[in-house]
């Protein structure tokens, strides 16, 4: 009993990150699968609804085979390679994830016309368009949280829980969607983007601090043994704290200045050019879709 005790907190603090993204992630992909689901049940053409859930579940089995891709797609080279790896698939999650940022804080205000423009012609030329149109939507955003969880599983070394925490917040995240769709719950649509967007900037400036640090181990970066500050003698990594902030923020008790001075810039440049970028009205998600 005391083992499985101890061993409890352990875990979960390994699922809290990823459950985190599940739900941010989730219900962005579930807002778009509402408004697809609704769109086609005011068509007449609830026979397409199969060919949409097709879609999604293609797009939900991407997300969890590019995942178990980036987790364990190492385990089989040496130690350096795989800093090599881990540093450059960071810099890239960081790219696209930024400029998936910063396309949908400019393209939220239309993004619902453009679903349903689009879901439309897909209904006329038949159920394969159909099947394109959701897993194309729901899967850029699956394909942004499987990069998001490049540096926390890498960071929290959790083998399968990482995975299980990220199901079960795309599970809740389902939940909440069902709610909205039928108008158990309002989300304000310009706020949920905005603070989501800004806590994935934070994450995102993480996955850069790690991939630098990767680099540097690895040697194609100087500075490696340049520390900025040390605070391994009290903050305990190993703790449910330490556990959450390394493996969501890829925060570190000892960075180098280069790990400092890129989330600083990262930060410092990305969060105004994300404010200041196509600001939308206020909207709330209703049941139908329509005001989103």
């Amino acid at each position: 009993m005391t083992v499985l005790a101890d061993a409890a907190p352990s875990v979960v603090t390994k699922m809290v990150g990823s459950g985190l993204i599940g739900v941010r992630e989730g219900l962005e992909a579930g807002i778009v699968v509402m408004i697809l689901i609704a769109f086609a049940a005011k068509s007449g053409r609830r026979d397409a609804l199969r060919w949409l859930w097709a879609g999604v579940i293609a797009a939900l089995a991407m997300t969890i085979g590019t995942f178990l891709i980036i987790q364990f797609g190492t385990s089989t080279v040496s130690n350096l390679t795989a800093e090599l790896i881990a540093g450059i698939a960071s810099l890239v999650a960081v790219a696209i994830v930024t400029s998936m940022l910063l396309w949908m804080r400019k393209a939220a205000a239309h993004i619902s016309g453009d679903l349903k423009s689009g879901l439309a012609s897909a209904l006329e030329i038949g159920g394969i368009a159909v099947f394109s149109v959701a897993f194309l939507a729901v899967g850029r955003e699956g394909f942004e949280t499987a990069l998001l969880m490049v540096g926390y599983a890498e960071n929290v070394s959790g083998g399968i829980w990482p995975l299980v925490g990220l199901l079960i917040g795309i599970a809740i995240a389902a939940g909440l969607t069902t709610l909205l769709y039928f108008g158990t719950v309002s989300l304000d649509f310009n706020k949920f983007f905005t603070y989501t967007g800004l806590f994935l900037i934070v994450v995102a400036a993480g996955i850069l601090s790690y991939g630098v640090h990767a680099l540097q181990v690895y040697g194609w970066l100087p500075g490696m043994n340049n520390v900025a500050y040390d605070i391994s003698s009290w903050y305990d990594t190993s703790s449910w704290y330490g556990a959450i902030f390394s493996g969501i923020f890829n925060f570190s008790a000892n960075p180098s200045w280069l790990q400092v001075i890129a989330w600083v810039a990262y930060v410092g440049i990305v969060t105004p050019l994300f404010l200041l970028r196509g600001r939308i009205p206020s909207r709330k998600v209703v049941a139908d879709g329509a005001s989103v």
